[in-house]
């Protein structure tokens, strides 16, 4: 503590922004003067939880933030007046509170340790940037397409400001280019633990929202934006290091896809609970939107090596690359909550290797265009087509439930069951003008 307030005291700190997180991944925000910084790290500052989505009931509303000193750093549009930390929630009697996703995600990380092993992911964010029309309507900012470096990627600027940002925050970019839809691109950040990656995620989504917002545009991270255009995807990387050694346990030099016997077994599980996973991965009415044939995004439960059509990917790596072996989930998309995405992936591998489950036949070729039968001949299912569908895998998949806990699937499935009856009780514009007039 005394390490953080001298660090605070050099930057010349005046105020702090204490972040976390709610149910959703919506990031919540406290803000203290600094001289209350050491009340917040040995005792944690009060908040109301029963004004947080996915929290405490009105009875039992006391919460604490205590910061985390590892996610120090002073906001770099804020003339360097004010840092901010995440934080973990704290009940008064001094306990991590169940319901907090961060310590969802701790509580699924430490089992995995206790098993010797340590959860590495490293998600691959897509966001769209719009301007406002004259009648409030959004307009992707430019018209460049997959890997433009051209004029009309108007953003290439805008990107290099966020990364710039990101870098301030201790994010280590890897890359930012242009995706494929207009107005559409990518950031990725450097492949490292689990907690640490979901906090940078949770920061992303706040740096380019930020940076946008000085030119006057949008970041826009839901799954799907615009009609017939390519939606918003988070694919993930993930691996197992040895907690020991630092060894990537995904590795073995003699299979044909570099996958040891635990990382088959991880696939395997993931493949298992994949409708389950849907719910949390995919987590809005819009995410189905996005999971349809012919925009490189996974419809079917499947697996492969260079098939892009396929849940789970196994991306090719260097002779001798052991490092780089890893499966790449790819259905979740960034509005999910990356705490409880993780914590959800990875109580599905760990599944996967407690019961030894044995992967089905790699699908290497295009799946959208396999007829019907041979869909069935093969048993390759879908994931869910829908919000509803997805819930419903949900509450009868144990494995996923346990990892949210009791307290947090019970008020998770509860706003999900919410926001699809809201939902489809809506008149949108598309059944006024195909029924209207019949």
């Amino acid at each position: 503590m005394e390490e953080i307030l001298s660090r605070l005291e050099a930057d010349g700190v005046r105020l702090i922004e204490l972040h976390f997180s709610d149910l959703h991944g919506n990031i919540k925000s406290v803000t203290i003067p600094v001289k209350r910084a050491s009340e917040a790290f040995s005792k944690g500052i009060w908040f109301d939880g029963s004004s947080i989505d996915g929290f405490a009931r009105i009875h039992e509303s006391d919460m604490f933030l205590k910061p985390d000193k590892d996610t120090y750093v002073v906001l770099p549009w804020s003339n360097g007046e004010k840092a901010r930390f995440i934080c973990d929630v704290y009940t008064p009697l001094g306990k991590p509170f169940e319901g907090d996703p961060r310590g969802i995600l701790r509580k699924m990380v430490e089992k995995a340790k206790a098993l010797g092993y340590e959860y590495m992911t490293g998600p691959e964010i897509e966001f769209f940037l719009f301007k406002c029309g004259d009648k409030g309507e959004l307009i992707p900012h430019d018209s460049g397409g997959y890997f433009d470096f051209s004029p009309m990627d108007l953003a290439s600027e805008i990107r290099k400001e966020m990364i710039y940002d990101l870098e301030k925050f201790g994010i280590e970019v890897e890359a930012g280019h242009h995706e494929v839809g207009k107005g559409q691109h990518e950031i990725d950040f450097k492949y490292g633990k689990a907690i640490e990656t979901a906090d940078r995620t949770l920061t992303l989504k706040y740096v380019i929202k930020s940076v946008a917002l000085k030119y006057g545009l949008i970041a826009n991270c839901m799954p799907k934006p615009i009609y017939k255009h390519a939606g918003n995807g988070m694919h993930v990387h993930q691996s197992f290091n040895d907690l020991k050694t630092g060894e990537n346990l995904f590795y073995d030099e003699k299979d044909p896809y570099n996958l040891s016997g635990l990382a088959r077994h991880f696939v395997a599980g993931q493949l298992k609970h994949a409708k389950a996973l849907s719910a949390i991965v995919s987590p809005t009415v819009n995410s189905y939107k996005r999971l349809v044939s012919g925009y490189e995004a996974p419809v079917y439960i499947s697996w492969a090596c260079t098939n892009r059509s396929a849940l789970i990917r196994i991306p090719k790596i260097l002779p001798g690359a052991k490092k780089a072996a890893r499966c790449e989930l790819r259905c979740p998309d960034p509005s999910t909550n990356p705490y409880l995405a993780f914590a959800a992936m990875l109580a599905a591998g760990l599944d996967g290797i407690e019961h030894k489950l044995t992967p089905p036949k790699t699908v290497e070729e295009d799946i959208y265009h396999l007829e019907e039968s041979t869909l069935s001949a093969r048993n390759i299912e879908r994931l869910p087509a829908s919000l509803i569908e997805a819930i419903y895998e949900l509450k009868k998949d144990k494995v996923v439930l346990d990892a949210l806990g009791p307290h947090s699937s019970k008020l998770y499935l509860l706003a999900k069951e919410e926001e699809w009856l809201d939902y489809s009780m809506q008149v949108t514009d598309w059944e006024l003008k195909k029924y209207m007039n019949r």
